[in-house]
């Protein structure tokens, strides 16, 4: 999509279904049914049973479907070559919080997330020296949190020695609530080296996350890895302090302002009433690039908002993967922030290592008619979303693809590129492409001039929709069509 702000330019991974021994995985406790019998020595042994399976809860409570690996969720994630983060450092680093997950049975499950993008430019050494205050707002709360650190882009190391996570005290505020602040651990210390190219998911803390709020997010690095892995469009503001401010709760260091996401790419949170989650995958359309800034008036924000509050929804976290720019078939430069890896490269990461994923929208294919190199073959860009369908089939995901939005009135539109996006939306309809389809394209058309966007959802640049058109994206969905696995046949 093209940056409303630009000249020229266009703008802008915990499932592995949690199989036993996976990267991020944790153990899930079963609760036993007890049933009353006389007896002190049946009692006895019965009470050691719950304190062992407490103690299991405590420690290690994972997704519905994940193994019996209590330390797997601290472990770092590989990449494809199977490198991994190491911790290090000493101490608990906990600060005397309790860093287990709640005694309760539920599951982890995406409440927040951000694709890393890019290398940001113009930092060649990142913030050394420098707390980053990442503000990012939840979609679903829960009882525990943890967090995904990414190097991805980093050209060494990045060493975090200190890190933590706190409720906001107002919305955009740097200023963590009253007694909110926890210290983050992994691995069981309060350090952590993320190699280059990798991530790493915290330890879980003990923590009441609400839905629909904002949490705080700190890490400090002493030294350089090279270019902050970020994703540039967050359209929310977050902060950076000299030094070490992460065990801070006031905002008053927090003095620079940013609208950037930096290093910080999910968090989960351990849930006993959601059920999943929800992962969206797009470009600067899903990424919200025109909402207000602030306000969480991204499509996906809408969705969330309908999960919770609709009755006979189900019960998903959100998890928002768009990059501004975003292509299904073309790679954008490592340090280029409108652009981002491919949806084909990045789908396995971004979306199908995320946890518990029990659906995916995924709306993409814009970008490859506009963006030069243009793909005007609309069959392409079709089989680029199919290929991405199968790997998700392969997981036993079902997958809700969205017809591509009228861009009339934008300088990209033409004869020929309207061709294209109506050929691609076509095979979208015919039901050759996805389990199920939502119709973006009908929803915000104008039906006076179906090539141009309705104007109460056109944010002016004839391409991206106003907060009124991101909220009718969302409403335009089916919710019934999150549920179920049957396939497409491609």
């Amino acid at each position: 999509m093209e940056n409303p702000g630009g000249e020229g330019q266009l703008a802008a991974a915990d499932r592995e279904r949690n199989r036993p021994g996976a990267p991020g995985s944790l153990a899930r406790g079963d609760t036993p049914r007890v049933t009353k019998r006389n007896g002190s020595a049946l009692l006895a042994a019965l009470a050691a049973v719950v304190v062992l399976i407490s103690v299991g809860i405590y420690v290690g409570v994972g997704g519905a479907r994940s193994g019996g690996d209590p330390a797997a969720a601290t472990r770092p994630q590989h990449n494809n070559n199977g490198a991994s983060a190491h911790g290090n450092g000493n101490g608990n680093g906990n600060g005397g919080n309790n860093s287990a997950a709640p005694a309760a049975t539920g599951r982890w499950v995406g409440t927040w997330s951000a694709a890393p993008a890019a290398a940001e430019p113009n930092s060649l050494h990142g913030h050394a020296g420098k707390s980053i205050r990442n503000v990012v707002h939840t979609s679903v709360g829960g009882t525990g949190v943890r967090v995904r650190l990414s190097n991805l882009y980093g050209t060494r190391p990045l060493s975090i020695t200190a890190a933590s996570v706190a409720l906001a005290a107002a919305p955009s505020n740097p200023t963590a609530a009253s007694d909110s602040l926890r210290r983050l651990t992994f691995a069981g210390r309060p350090a952590v080296s993320v190699p280059a190219g990798q991530e790493v998911v915290s330890d879980p803390v003990r923590f009441a996350v609400p839905a629909a709020a904002d949490l705080l997010v700190s890490t400090y690095s002493p030294t350089s890895a090279g270019p902050a892995t970020y994703h540039p469009y967050a359209r929310q503001t977050s902060y950076l302090a000299e030094g070490d401010r992460t065990a801070d709760p006031r905002g008053f260091a927090y003095t620079e302002q940013s609208p950037f996401w930096r290093y910080l790419t999910g968090v989960d949170v351990y849930s006993a009433e959601a059920e999943g989650t929800v992962v969206v995958i797009g470009d600067s359309i899903t990424d919200g690039i025109t909402s207000t800034a602030g306000a969480n008036h991204r499509w996906p924000d809408f969705l969330a908002q309908r999960l919770r509050e609709e009755r006979g929804a189900p019960r998903y976290g959100v998890l928002n993967q768009g990059i501004s720019g975003n292509r299904v078939l073309v790679d954008g430069s490592r340090f280029s922030p409108n652009n981002g890896p491919s949806g084909l490269s990045r789908f396995e990461r971004d979306v199908l290592t995320r946890s518990e994923v029990q659906a995916v929208v995924l709306h993409l294919g814009i970008n490859d008619i506009l963006k030069t190199p243009r793909q005007l073959e609309a069959e392409r860009i079709v089989e680029g979303l199919q290929q991405m369908v199968r790997q998700a089939h392969g997981r036993g995901i079902r997958v809700t693809g969205g017809t591509l939005l009228p861009f009339g009135g934008h300088r990209g539109y033409s004869a020929e590129t309207e061709t294209v996006r109506r050929q691609v939306n076509q095979a979208i309809r015919s039901g050759r492409v996805f389990d199920a389809v939502v119709d973006f394209d009908r929803a915000l058309r104008d039906p006076a001039a179906p090539h141009r966007l309705l104007p109460a959802y056109d944010s002016g640049d004839h391409l991206h929709p106003s907060d009124e058109g991101f909220r009718a994206m969302a409403h335009a969905l089916d919710l019934r069509d999150l549920k179920g696995s049957a396939p497409a046949r491609l």
